[in-house]
């Protein structure tokens, strides 16, 4: 972006020099013929530098950079000053005001150029900070004498400062003047003069419930007159100026009054600007806490939501096998019964009566009951499973439990996957039967799917078991494709799913993982040594009166 330069030179022909040079630089310059009007300007609009002659009519060079140094919103304004060949104490005048550098009106333009860059360079340097929107404001005074001389000699050395001066022949301490902003208020006094020490404590009270309170001044008497200063000090100012004094003192004790206000002003902008944005980030934080809350509670819902649509489903499950293991259970029973019999006429009928026919009938006859057994089995694993609805702990064999898993799951298995069994924990675990039937049913059938056993996929599933300092721990792992880390955060939320439309619910996973921790356990997923996903189980023991067991 274009750096913008203020130049302050009441020489036209020398300002048009300076506006050319610098233009042709590349900068925005916009000119000023006084130290006041440069004042002006900066009320509107900030540049990003200021180049003043030492010499202006009225405020001079080093007034004009006391009052920019006074602003906190201009005091890191960069002032170049420029000033005669051998005008040596005036430099020291002008760098002691707040001038950052120097160039001799005679320089080569070169010099004047690269001084200029190197003070911009160093601005930014000392602050990345936008410039604030705060325009500059020239400090206000207000002087109330009853002697026309002095409000004139007040008034214009005030103004020579560059202060905005307004004067008043008396002063009421319920004026419309002491409402507006205002910096300052210097008042006429006279030694043993009871009505002026009121009016003093009067605006020593009025200011009091201002929210910037001006600076209060007495301004008379004589430099020897201790009576005067301390009656004044004790109504409330906060310095006597004596009329005596010459220009310079006077203008300095104002300036130094002035001074403490402003930077009392700029602190307190600063503490409640600092106050506001504790505020909002007071505010952000509980927005922030409110919408974690909500996330939460959103999220818990989900799961309460997901854990009454799979409790719905497997307790209409339980039932509906319940009712199955049933139904078979009884002709299974009935030809059972019969099979004996059958088997028995045709023994005898064959040691009678040896025929190939008999022989060939008691050979279907075993195969018969090998069927029926197996039927039989599948009756008791489904009578097994349909007790998952039992929330009530039980001592529980791990083993057999995880063996009716993987009998219901056969048909998923198929001939392809090979299941490696390393049962090294405790036969025994407390827990409920959905603990270990519906957790390791889920995961066992998620590997099968994984490996495309049902299509006659290939691959090897591997479940083992192990105690780690009191923990049952169940591991459960397959050689198939495994889960990508940046899913392996959400593969346990309701309804995420990674397989097709209508091949899962993505609930699965989701109830065994609250399966789990209602037993106080964590389940996790990482790479096993088999190349694909392995799920890790672990249950702590049950805590009773406080203690595991």
């Amino acid at each position: 972006m274009t750096a913008s330069v203020l130049v302050v030179e009441d020489s036209e022909t020398q300002a048009l020099r300076l506006r050319g040079l610098l233009e042709a630089e590349g900068f925005s310059v916009a000119c000023a013929t006084s130290g006041e009007a440069a004042l002006e300007h900066l009320n509107a609009h900030l540049p990003d530098l200021i180049v003043a002659d030492f010499h202006l009519p009225g405020m001079d060079g080093r007034e004009l950079s006391r009052q920019i140094r006074l602003n906190g919103r201009t005091r890191a304004l960069p002032v170049l000053m420029l000033t005669g060949a051998r005008e040596s104490d005036l430099e020291r005048q002008g760098l002691e005001s707040g001038a950052d550098a120097y160039v001799a009106k005679s320089a080569d333009p070169k010099v004047v150029i690269v001084r200029l860059k190197a003070l911009l360079r160093r601005a930014k340097a000392e602050t990345a900070a936008p410039k604030a929107s705060e325009p500059f404001r020239r400090a206000r005074v207000l002087v109330a004498h009853p002697s026309a001389t002095l409000r004139l000699r007040l008034r214009h050395l005030l103004e020579h400062d560059g202060y905005e001066v307004a004067a008043l022949e008396r002063l009421d301490p319920d004026c419309a003047a002491l409402d507006g902003e205002l910096d300052g208020v210097v008042v006429g006094v006279r030694g043993g003069d009871r009505d002026d020490l009121a009016l003093l404590a009067a605006l020593d009270a009025r200011r009091a419930r201002l929210g910037a309170p001006f600076q209060l001044l007495a301004f008379g008497g004589e430099e020897a007159d201790r009576d005067l200063l301390t009656d004044a000090l004790e109504a409330g100012a906060d310095d006597v100026v004596p009329a005596s004094a010459n220009d310079e003192v006077v203008r300095a004790r104002v300036r130094a009054q002035l001074r403490r206000k402003l930077m009392a002003d700029e602190a307190r902008r600063s503490a409640g600007e600092a106050r506001a944005q504790e505020l909002a980030l007071a505010r952000a934080e509980a927005r922030a806490a409110v919408a974690d809350d909500l996330a939460n509670a959103n999220r818990q819902l989900k799961d309460a939501q997901g854990q009454l649509v799979q409790a719905a489903k497997m307790a209409s499950l339980g039932e509906l096998v319940a009712g199955i293991a049933h139904e078979i259970n009884n002709p299974l029973a009935f030809l059972l019964g019969h099979q004996d019999t059958v088997e028995r006429l045709i023994a005898t009928a064959a040691d009678e009566t040896p025929s190939p026919g008999l022989d060939k009938a008691k050979a279907r006859l075993a195969s018969m009951r090998v069927g029926m057994k197996r039927i039989q089995d599948l009756v008791l694993n489904l009578r097994k499973f349909s007790r998952l609805d039992e929330g009530d702990r039980h001592v529980l064999d791990a083993a057999d439990s995880i063996e009716t898993v993987l009998a219901l799951l056969a048909h998923k298995l198929g001939d392809g996957i090979e299941v490696r069994r390393a049962y090294a924990a405790r036969n025994t675990l407390e827990g409920s039967p959905a603990l270990l039937n519906q957790v390791v049913m889920n995961i066992v059938g998620n590997a099968a799917d994984a490996l495309g056993g049902a299509n006659g996929g290939r691959g090897v599933i591997g479940i083992s078991t192990r105690d780690d300092g009191g923990d049952f721990v169940i591991a459960v792992e397959d050689s198939g494709p495994g889960v990508p880390a940046d899913l392996r955060d959400r593969i346990f939320e309701p309804f995420f799913t990674t397989k097709p439309v209508g091949a899962g619910t993505g609930l699965g996973l989701a109830i065994a993982y609250n399966v789990v921790r209602a037993h106080g356990g964590a389940i996790a997923v990482d790479q096993g040594e088999l190349g694909g996903a392995r799920f890790t189980i672990t249950i702590p023991p049950p805590v009773v009166d406080g203690d595991a067991r």
